[in-house]
């Protein structure tokens, strides 16, 4: 959150030489499929993305080993950026965390869902929910004269769909991503 954050404070040069540019990738500028998540169209687009992330925190405690985050914002980053360079060809440029958030909401919520956490369960329906109006109206012009800019939401999708197929890869989903706790030796018992 912090990074993000530090990133905004550079403004308008940071943002154009981190930018998802379809163009400038093309011509082998490939960071920008992953420093595009980090930058924004301003502080209140950061505000809305850093209160995304404090709501998955609050939603899925389950402390993370960094190696298991750090993948994971990885390939989010590229599978949604990659999504909306070959899937979305029109789309110029894109800032914004919000499609990796929702993937890594997929990631937090589904296992918990499974463990019938009904809050998950809701958590889950309604990120299909929104979803899948997003995919059948778009955004609301209200949300995107507030960022200042036009909300990608093809970008939500991307991530929770390459958040769905990591979770199958790497075993989210069925407990396997996550290290094995081992036995305090103190609370052992013979």
């Amino acid at each position: 959150m912090l990074l993000l954050v530090i990133l905004e404070a550079f403004g308008a040069p940071v943002r154009a030489a981190l930018q998802f540019d379809h163009a400038q990738i093309a011509d082998g500028q490939w960071w920008r499929l992953l420093s595009g998540s980090f930058v924004h169209l301003g502080w209140y687009h950061l505000m809305l993305n850093e209160i995304g992330i404090a709501v998955l925190v609050l939603l899925c405690p389950d402390p993370l080993p960094l190696k298991i985050w750090l993948r994971r914002l990885l390939i989010l980053c590229l599978g949604m950026s990659l999504g909306l360079y070959f899937l979305v060809p029109d789309l110029t440029t894109y800032v914004g965390m919000s499609g990796v958030i929702h993937g890594l909401f997929v990631l937090g919520l589904l296992p918990q869902a499974r463990k019938r956490d009904w809050i998950a369960i809701a958590c889950l329906a309604y990120l299909l929910g929104k979803l899948g109006w997003e995919v059948i109206t778009g955004t609301p012009v209200s949300d995107e004269r507030e960022i200042g800019g036009h909300v990608v939401t093809q970008a939500h999708l991307f991530g929770s769909i390459v958040a769905f197929f990591y979770g199958l890869v790497f075993g989210t989903f069925s407990g396997r991503e996550m290290p094995a706790k081992t036995a305090d030796p103190s609370t052992a018992t013979t």
